[in-house]
């Protein structure tokens, strides 16, 4: 009888201590992304890798089981997968915005099946922006060997010149500036990546630099915003992986995710800054090919898991 009630007491306390861990510990909701892909697959091997047990409580969000994913074709795009993985994000954003959450973590969707399921955005980032009413917000891709900063994201390379005004990229810069101290950057030390090659080489191969991007520089110097530039953008990545800069702003998408994606991938973690709430995601797609095949590598998903938790406790430091 002794035994027993000891071995009862003891299940009592280990559970107890458990509760106790759980709430200490941040409650990170993980959409699954696109069912049609590898999103359920790597969030809930990410879930349950103890590397994420002991400084998260995961909690998942759209189709994840063996019989609801059953209901999508794996590795074929639908508009029922696109709207499932858009009601599994904004069910979390829900929940973020209302404090039941304290950050998302998100497993890639795809374009094309938001296309067909007539959804405007062509990102999280942007429908992000929109469900939390953010006016300003720019995409990182964080990891430790190299941070970059978005200066535009998914739009085609013939619009990329007319949307790098002067007052967006200051306006970039400034969110930069203002949410590396987070990741550790007290006064963080900024690099502009060029449009042109060379860097416009003094106007003889394009005058964007001389126009638009020297001028944002000169003007978020005048701040006092540790930001320097404009760089050719074959070497400034270079640069930053040597030690000379804490993040580089990109011009375009693939500027800036061609180098992180050879630096670091599997390990960088996308980052969406100027939002109210903390959100982090892969850095790589749905990948149809091996979907359904159980060999999916979730890395990524871990790593975006990890650094949601350590933002929480960060933003909980400074407050």
């Amino acid at each position: 009888m002794v035994v027993v009630e000891t071995a009862l007491a003891t299940d009592a306390m280990a559970t107890a201590i458990e509760a106790y861990r759980q709430a200490l510990v941040p409650r990170i909701g993980l959409t699954v992304g696109d069912p049609a892909g590898i999103g359920p697959e790597v969030a809930i091997k990410a879930a349950s890798d103890s590397a994420v047990s002991r400084v998260c409580t995961p909690i998942l969000y759209g189709p994840s089981s063996e019989s609801e994913c059953a209901k999508f074709q794996a590795g074929f795009v639908s508009a029922m997968a696109g709207q499932a993985s858009y009601e599994a994000v904004r069910s979390a954003v829900v929940d973020a915005m209302d404090g039941r959450l304290d950050a998302i973590t998100t497993a890639p969707i795809n374009k094309a099946a938001w296309a067909l399921a007539g959804l405007p955005w062509r990102g999280h980032t942007e429908m992000l922006a929109e469900l939390t009413g953010s006016k300003n917000v720019a995409m990182m891709f964080h990891s430790d060997k190299l941070r970059v900063v978005l200066a535009t994201v998914h739009v085609p390379l013939s619009e990329v010149t007319r949307r790098l005004t002067r007052v967006r990229l200051e306006r970039v810069i400034r969110i930069a500036h203002e949410s590396l101290p987070k990741f550790g950057y007290s006064n963080p030390r900024l690099a502009l990546a060029g449009l042109n090659p060379h860097a416009g080489e003094g106007g003889l191969i394009g005058i964007e630099e001389e126009s638009v991007f020297a001028p944002a520089v000169a003007n978020c110097r005048a701040e006092g915003i540790n930001v320097t530039g404009p760089f050719p953008g074959d070497t400034v990545f270079v640069r930053a992986l040597r030690g000379e800069f804490d993040a580089v702003i990109a011009s375009y998408h693939d500027q800036g995710l061609i180098p992180v994606k050879l630096a670091a991938f599997g390990e960088a973690v996308n980052v969406t800054l100027g939002l109210p709430i903390i959100r982090t995601s892969v850095d790589h797609g749905t990948a149809y090919d091996i979907a359904g095949k159980g060999v999916a590598d979730p890395s990524s998903t871990i790593a975006a898991l990890r650094l949601a938790a350590s933002l929480v406790k960060s933003e909980a430091r400074v407050s």
